[in-house]
């Protein structure tokens, strides 16, 4: 029987590469996202692999998730694997000049829209007692940096919430898990800085980053572990890597 995996963030970076892998591997693909016109492209691309459904709402927005993910069809709505990916940083400014708009955007997708996410599609897994909740953190959350403040405490938030939903979570057997990627070569940047190409591009300038397809390959391997295996916490780097500040750099 084909399990079906439900991904947030899934239009663009770690989100999208995850859907496309797990699409050849035949899972049924549930992707969501704010962005009609990419779900609607990569459902078309999925659905030459496996049956795919596209959901659109902004996870910061509890009642269009929960009215979204309580619309899914017969054939979608049992859900196996949450992704909880969608993720943002916003600016990069010390905390006395921090704008408090990115800070409500960073809590409000960071920590609220994984926390409505999850409260969507708990009841049924714990109704059957199964299931795999994978949360997309940082080494953010890990490692507080100059100028990170904020999206280090939402990543942090991740990371605690994370271990905290193991715990509750654990007399229904579900298995629960977090994965801290480093430096990923994706949109991220770019949306930290607000547009800014040229600014964004230099953060991955001189060394190989980790790419979004790695960790889809990692996640993938989490989730393929026999049952009784738990990946529950777990951090990757670039080999170039060595901390949130130091990057050996050509």
């Amino acid at each position: 029987m084909k399990k079906t995996i439900l991904i947030t963030g899934a239009t663009s970076g770690i989100g999208k590469a995850t859907a496309q892998l797990f699409a050849k591997y035949h899972y049924k693909i549930i992707i969501c996202g704010r962005r009609k016109d990419r779900l609607i492209e990569l459902e078309k691309e999925l659905s030459e692999y496996t049956e795919v459904h596209s959901l659109a709402f902004d996870v910061r927005d509890k009642e269009a998730v929960s009215k979204s993910i309580n619309s899914l069809p017969d054939y979608f709505s049992d859900i196996d694997i949450l992704i909880n990916n969608a993720g943002n940083a916003h600016g990069l400014d010390p905390i006395q000049t921090g704008d408090l708009e990115d800070w409500d955007a960073m809590i409000d997708i960071n920590v609220k829209g994984l926390l409505y996410v999850s409260k969507a599609v708990i009841p049924k897994m714990t109704a059957k007692k199964s299931g795999h909740i994978i949360s997309i953190g940082s080494t953010a959350a890990k490692e507080v940096y100059p100028n990170g403040n904020v999206y280090c405490g939402t990543k942090h938030a991740v990371d605690a919430i994370s271990q905290g939903m193991r715990i509750d979570l654990n007399p229904f057997g579900i298995r629960v898990g977090a994965i801290h990627p480093g430096m990923v070569e994706t949109e991220f940047s770019e949306v930290r800085f607000k547009g800014d190409a040229d600014r964004a591009s230099n953060v991955y300038k001189g060394f190989h980053a980790l790419q979004a397809e790695d960790i889809a390959d990692i996640i993938h391997f989490v989730v393929s572990r026999p049952y009784h295996v738990n990946i529950a916490d777990l951090v990757v780097m670039s080999t170039a890597q060595a901390s949130s500040t130091i990057v050996k750099r050509d």
